[in-house]
């Protein structure tokens, strides 16, 4: 906008005086970015409507406001990324792929005092390189930008990064952090990395007091739990060794850490992912004795990474054939946990395990995945991914090679799991029971049965599947994971042949699983009614029906499938008295065998339910 523009619309508004210098930003070709429209040009200014015409991404003309943009956009400086992507196209490209570091150093220039929010800089990237490719770029390049000694990279994503008025190197600006928290936590993770960062440097002398510091949080701080101080005590050791100090006079040492060996699977559960297989041999060298079973007790309750860890672990350690019956033995007891499962399926065609996972891969390894992805959909609080239906979906070879040895009756059992399976979405269900089609042709029956069976509805009222929906989730939220507790309580009594607590529990979870499944097709058929659909011309469902015969003469209310209650004469219309008298009309007789006898009742009258109500 020109002086003469802006002058006219002050003119206008005197309130906008003191924005003049914002207004006379707002000139042809300037770039912007709107809080709604997001970035866009100035293309024009139209005097007559006293209007900006800016093009964004999405709306080429849009009229608007001076006025109004004051509080909602943004005029961007020349040298902001996000013009620059449109005017130095190529040399942000290359920035891009080759220099991350500097292209945020050039960012940081276009903001006031050459800073700003971690949270705003990478919208800014994201925006120039795009939601797609942003965020697998990120996660290298800010390995290059923490390195950079021109700028500080923020703890925290609502602090600043700043671009330095001198160059600080990693390993100064690490120090300085360390010595400017209190954190014990903080304290060993910038201990890891001072440790990257000066591993092939001269080490200065300032290393001793950042080694008192670390030994102090690992000894004394109350803010971290066993798994942290020990990983803090390895951080810790890995210093010394750079100052030269010698290990073995630190305490507490790792070994003491780890000195109870029941407390293992606690610790295991959250140290890093780099630290495991270093927990691993620490675990051998502090339990030479021991470390066999606990592995074993480690990798039954592992995941993730830490599953292929202690699998090689074991591998590496001897112990290939005790892993390979102790595998058998877990999938016999229904105890194999879905890392493990996950890690079997995936490593099944693999040279180096190929003899311990051959005689693994059979329809009763699928049935414990098909047990282990139910058991994960029931106790998951979301609908969050299942990694184990994953595979088991985009993996096409997997269940040919789960079905390889199966007989027809297996494979139909296992089909039947997969329909009722709760992991599973309705079109993920019918792509794996093509699969299963396809190797056994009959199954085809099962998929046509329940599409019949599912397209016959019952009536229900509303307070009866209210009901049925409470019972259905007592035994999901409530009955299905204490059974689970319960089972698992009874393995760790021994024997399983001859555990009855556990056989109960397993005899409970087939009850409980049956219940589910029933409840689940009985729900997904009812429609729920208010009965004001009958009518007094003849019997339907929601009518009220005098009778005789037997001898006697009574008043019947026909409701839905799940409310009869015969003590007050209300049947269901599913029952054979309330089937038999469906569209029968006044004065008609109908025939209903009840036990051995046959007994014949006629029509009297026809009244609604809907109008006693």
């Amino acid at each position: 906008m020109n002086s003469e523009a802006v002058s006219a619309l002050i003119a206008k508004n005197p309130s906008l005086k003191p924005s003049k210098a914002q207004l006379e930003a707002m000139e042809p070709g300037a770039y912007c970015i709107h809080r709604s429209w997001g970035f866009g040009q100035i293309k024009s200014y139209n005097d007559a409507t006293q209007k900006l015409i800016i093009d964004f991404l999405n709306k080429k003309g849009h009229p608007m406001d001076p006025a109004f943009c004051l509080g909602s956009m943004q005029i961007l400086p020349a040298n902001h990324l996000l013009v620059r992507k449109q005017t130095e196209s190529a040399k942000i490209a290359k920035l891009i792929a080759e220099d991350p570091a500097q292209l945020v150093v050039e960012g940081l220039q276009a903001y006031p005092n050459n800073a700003t929010t971690a949270i705003d800089l990478e919208i800014t990237l994201a925006e120039v390189l795009g939601e797609d490719k942003f965020k697998k770029w990120w996660s290298s390049a800010k390995k290059a930008i923490a390195k950079d000694p021109r700028i500080a990279v923020p703890a925290k994503k609502t602090e600043c990064y700043i671009l330095r008025e001198t160059p600080v190197s990693a390993e100064d600006e690490i120090m300085e952090q360390f010595n400017g928290t209190r954190s014990a936590r903080r304290r060993i993770l910038l201990a890891e990395d001072l440790v990257a960062a000066a591993g092939s440097k001269e080490v200065k002398g300032d290393l001793k007091a950042i080694l008192t510091g670390v030994t102090e949080s690992v000894k004394d701080s109350n803010q971290l739990d066993a798994a942290e101080r020990l990983y803090g005590a390895f951080v810790r050791d890995s210093l010394a060794k750079l100052v030269g100090v010698d290990v073995s006079t630190l305490e507490p040492s790792q070994a003491s850490l780890i000195a109870n060996v029941r407390d293992l699977v606690d610790i295991a559960d959250k140290i890093p992912v780099p630290f495991q297989s270093h927990f691993l041999d620490l675990v051998k060298e502090t339990h030479p004795i021991e470390y066999r079973d606990a592995a074993f007790t480690l990798l039954k309750t592992s995941q993730g990474k830490f599953t292929t860890e202690c699998i090689n672990f074991l591998v590496e350690n001897g112990h290939a054939d005790e892993l390979a019956a102790a595998l058998k033995r877990w999938q016999v007891e229904q105890n194999l946990r879905a890392p493990v499962l996950l890690w079997i399926v995936k490593n099944r065609h693999s040279k180096k395990f190929a003899k311990l996972l051959n005689d693994l891969i059979t329809p009763r390894l699928l049935s414990a995945i098909f047990f282990a992805i139910d058991y994960e959909a029931l106790q998951a609080a979301s609908a969050r991914r299942i990694p184990l239906g994953d595979i088991l979906s985009e993996d096409t070879d997997l269940i040919a090679d789960l079905l390889s040895t199966a007989d027809p009756e297996t494979a139909r059992d296992l089909a039947n799991a997969l329909m009722l399976n709760q992991g599973f979405e309705e079109l993920t269900k019918k792509s794996l029971l093509a699969r299963f089609i396809k190797i056994f042709p009959g199954i085809q029956s099962i998929v046509a049965k329940e599409a019949e069976s599912n397209e016959e509805q019952i009536l229900v009222s509303r307070s009866s599947y209210e009901t049925k929906r409470i019972e259905y989730e007592t035994i999901v939220s409530k009955k299905i994971p204490e059974n689970s507790k319960a089972i698992a309580t009874a393995r760790e009594h021994g024997d399983l042949k001859e555990n009855s607590e556990y056989k109960m529990a397993k005899q409970d979870q087939t009850v409980l699983m049956a219940q589910k499944s029933q409840l689940e097709k009985e729900l997904s058929r009812a429609r729920i009614t208010d009965f004001k659909e009958a009518n007094s011309e003849q019997v339907s469902v929601g009518s009220i029906v005098e009778v005789s015969g037997a001898g006697k003469q009574v008043k019947y209310t026909l409701l839905g499938a799940w409310d009869s209650v015969p003590e007050k004469d209300i049947l269901s219309y599913k029952t054979p008295l309330g089937l038999a008298l469906l569209g029968k009309k006044t004065g008609e007789s109908v025939k209903v065998k009840i036990g051995t006898s046959e007994e014949t009742y006629t029509i009297k009258s026809i009244g609604r339910y809907a109008d006693t109500i």
